[in-house]
């Protein structure tokens, strides 16, 4: 197992690729600690299910914008558990919309929740971070902040942003051996990605994918657990794809 005994925290955990990598992590042998906002009965679930693999799970129900919940968060995490190796920043909304219709509190919401989100849950969790000798950020983005999806000019953006985000906190974060990466995440089999296939430009445009078919919540999953592991040890300030081919 790749990850024994490694300590986790995720965003987002209870949904669609979130709740993929939480199991995964799980099978390679971290514990998983993991946030979410609602589904409190899946939350309870999924802490069940890594447990069955031997592996301690904690659920936490916070906004990623709430500060003073994630310190609380985070203090309890450093009783318990001492020290994080691994943060992956997952929770993300999109709300597709033509762009003269997008609204300026629709705008301020999806930038807010997908990249001050992963800035406020990162700087939180740095100390944590900081205890080990090696560590590693992993922030999941989405194709869209390479080249602008359709309908997402505020998903876009935020995506775009994070892409800059991880670079600057890999370049900060080096000096005490923490890593970060962007996973851009194409068309997927899961809760948002069936979302935005019901936008006939984007089902259109999944006509383009190399590989003719969208890509699984496990293969996200697989490449989670890669950037996470010593297998990447040398690899930071990246921006690693899972499009299938669908822009290269």
């Amino acid at each position: 197992m790749r990850l024994d005994g490694k300590n986790v925290f995720l965003t987002g955990g209870t949904r669609g690729i979130g709740k993929s990598i939480c199991i995964a992590l799980a099978k390679e042998g971290a514990n998983v600690a993991f946030l979410y906002l609602e589904q409190t009965d899946i939350a309870n679930e999924l802490v069940e299910e890594i447990e069955k693999h031997g592996r301690k799970a904690l659920s936490f129900k916070c906004d990623v914008r709430d500060r003073t919940g994630l310190k609380n968060i985070f203090q309890n995490l450093k009783s318990d558990w001492g020290s994080i190796d691994i943060l992956i920043n997952n929770a993300g909304i999109n709300k597709p919309t033509d762009f003269d219709q997008i609204t300026e509190d629709e705008w301020d919401e999806v930038i807010s929740v997908n990249l001050k989100g992963p800035f406020i849950v990162t700087q939180e969790a740095l100390p944590l971070l900081r205890k080990n000798k090696t560590s590693s950020i992993i922030n999941i983005g989405s194709v869209s902040g390479q080249y602008g999806g359709p309908r997402t000019a505020h998903y876009a953006a935020s995506k775009a942003g994070l892409i800059s985000l991880s670079q600057v906190i890999a370049r900060f974060g080096a000096r005490d051996g923490v890593r970060c990466n962007t996973i851009a995440v194409g068309l997927v089999s899961s809760d948002m990605g069936k979302e935005g296939m019901k936008s006939t430009m984007v089902s259109k445009a999944a006509e383009s994918i190399l590989l003719n078919r969208l890509g699984t919540k496990d293969e996200v999953s697989s490449a989670v657990i890669f950037l996470a592991s010593d297998d990447s040890s040398y690899i930071t300030a990246q921006t690693i794809n899972i499009n299938g081919g669908l822009y290269f």
